[in-house]
């Protein structure tokens, strides 16, 4: 019946891979990028902060205003009633000529909150990645540990129906029967769990590309790491050059620099010229002596020079104030390379040390195979018993996983190394 069981669970297994459908790492990228819903909000963003880098938002440009009117009365009076209707047009022109540079250091300011945008939009899409490529190793770790546990468990399988044949045939006593059945069990809870544990892995990948339904994917991308030779130094330069998040702070500081030009601008005079014209057409309709009509226009325009001699000091301690901002600016600038220089070099020393531990844990797989092979069949010719032959099903269970773990660790610390360095993005593009 056990048999029966494990027969429809695999045809189970078959079918469910006939209607899946294939995916690689770089496809599981591309529809994340496209479908995720923080990269759709920073993208929105982005464009928001692209429409205001616009110099007429500066206020470079001037404010041109249209008018139009028409008032109507009727007059009664003792000696004669009459209508009057008043017909007035007008368009005046405002414009800022000079504030002190104010309008050009706005649109620096814009264009540097532009650049950030960008790089937030950067940051975003790098997470994306990094997110989308520890997911998608991740259900293939899940996957491939899957299939030992099906292997380990088709063992156990095999070793309790030939218990059970043997005990039969006189060999075996219940007690030898009961050891391999419980093995068997064992091995089969472990099965099922890993199952549920892969499932779930392809659940949040799903959930990454932002796929409302969970597709059956079948994983093209194969589950191996590729060692990389980098030098520190190599990485720190790339790390100085394209860090997102370093960048993002450069620009911050050239806000911060931006705002003190601003606090220095006010000091300076302004020049506004203000001009415009206006017409009128009254029409007056006496009852006695009929229609007059009357035309009027006014032609303007006014220069004007203000320049604030003392605003209770409040400028000057706004520019101060700006001026501590931007040197606190550059210390956090500081800080920053310095945490990023001893994470790069700490990460590197871990890469390392991964890469090392993956060789060893290829190794010992290796061991554990021929180990596995070899102990089956002297189980099989009956020399060693059923204890010894457990114990090397469960050392080369415990090998097997340490091998997959270690190749998704190595991949999550070069992941990490890319993320770092800027260039995950140019990696997975």
């Amino acid at each position: 019946m056990k048999t029966l069981n494990i027969l429809f669970l695999f045809i189970l297994t078959g079918f469910t891979l006939q209607a899946q459908q294939p995916l690689s790492l770089a496809d599981a990228i591309e529809r994340a990028l496209e479908n995720n819903y923080s990269i759709e909000v920073a993208r929105n963003d982005q464009q928001v902060a692209e429409i205001q880098n616009h110099w007429g938002t500066a206020g470079r440009y001037p404010y041109i205003s249209l008018s139009a009117g028409d008032d109507n009365s009727f007059n009664v009076n003792e000696n004669e009633n009459f209508v009057t209707n008043r017909f007035s047009a007008g368009a005046s022109l405002n414009w800022t000529l000079f504030d002190g540079y104010a309008v050009r250091i706005s649109k620096q300011r814009f264009e540097e909150l532009e650049q950030l945008s960008k790089q937030n939009t950067a940051i975003m899409v790098e997470g994306t990645i990094q997110s989308v490529v520890l997911a998608y190793y991740a259900v293939l770790l899940e996957k491939e540990t899957l299939e030992v546990f099906s292997e380990v468990m088709a063992l156990s399988e095999d070793r309790f129906r030939q218990a059970e044949q043997r005990q039969e045939l006189g060999t075996f006593v219940t007690y030898d029967v009961l050891q391999a059945q419980n093995a068997y069990l064992s091995d089969r809870s472990s099965y099922l769990i890993q199952e549920v544990a892969y499932k779930n892995a392809l659940r949040d990948l799903n959930y990454l590309m932002a796929e409302k339904e969970n597709v059956p994917w079948e994983l093209t991308t194969e589950f191996t790491a590729e060692p990389v030779d980098y030098t520190l130094q190599s990485l720190k330069d790339q790390l100085f050059e394209n860090n997102k998040s370093l960048q993002n702070q450069y620009v911050n500081q050239r806000l911060l620099e931006n705002a003190v030009a601003s606090a220095k601008s006010t000091f300076s005079p302004t020049l506004d010229f203000r001009g415009g014209i206006t017409g009128s057409s009254t029409r007056t309709d006496f009852a006695e002596r009929g229609e007059n009509w009357s035309n009027a226009a006014n032609f303007y325009g006014n220069f004007t020079l203000s320049f604030n001699l003392f605003s209770g000091g409040n400028r000057k301690r706004a520019l101060q104030i700006a001026q501590i901002d931007e040197e606190t600016g550059m210390i956090e600038i500081g800080d920053m390379e310095h945490d990023l220089s001893n994470r790069m070099a700490n990460l590197y020393e871990f890469y390392l040390v991964r890469m090392e531990l993956l060789d060893v844990a290829e190794e010992n797989l290796d061991a554990a195979r021929l180990n596995l092979q070899i102990s089956r069949e002297k189980f099989e010719a009956g020399a060693i018993n059923s204890f010894n032959y457990r114990d090397v099903q469960l050392i080369y269970t415990s090998a097997a996983r340490r091998q997959l773990e270690a190749i998704y660790n190595f991949i999550d610390t070069h992941t990490a190394l890319l993320r770092m360095t800027g260039t995950i993005v140019q990696e997975y593009e």
